[in-house]
């Protein structure tokens, strides 16, 4: 087992299968020293466990816990084009997309979610530059989005 997967499983997680991409694209794709993930939905054993807005059907608390869910997925990504979690160097960018109810404001907030489940797993490898953008909709109508770029070690 890997550093990192073994802090996975002291923080009580456990790293899923990849998800199945949903259409024509590679959940990871790895260029030279790097790794770009597709946009990772929360899906838990292959199903959504919440759909809607966040601040109308989903609220932020719920919607935070999901951006973790697709930080997870995306870890899951990288390993599958690595090979290993313990060559991540360091996550270099964030973006998550909330799917937001007209007046909802708090996109950040939900997209920490993500964000400190990356620092809890990684520690300093896991500060980042990050984007948090609401829209109107997501695929399967999914609350969030996420995906990552991060910097391998040579392997």
């Amino acid at each position: 087992m890997s550093a990192v997967e073994a802090k996975l499983a002291e923080l009580g997680l456990t790293l899923p299968s990849v998800v199945p991409p949903l259409a024509a694209y590679q959940p990871a794709v790895q260029s030279g020293v790097y790794v770009y993930t597709a946009g990772q939905l929360p899906m838990v054993e292959g199903k959504l466990p919440v759909t809607g807005k966040v601040g109308g059907e989903v609220t932020p608390e719920e919607a935070k816990q999901l951006a973790a869910t697709c930080a997870l997925n995306a870890l899951a990504a990288v390993k599958s084009v690595a090979g290993d979690l313990d060559r991540i160097a360091r996550v270099v960018k964030v973006v998550g997309f909330v799917a937001s109810a007209p007046d909802f404001t708090g996109q950040p907030g939900v997209i920490n979610g993500a964000s400190e489940l990356l620092g809890a797993v990684l520690g300093d490898k896991g500060v980042h530059a990050r984007s948090a953008v609401g829209v109107a909709v997501l695929p399967l109508d999914a609350p969030v989005e996420v995906e990552i770029q991060v910097e391998l070690v040579e392997a």
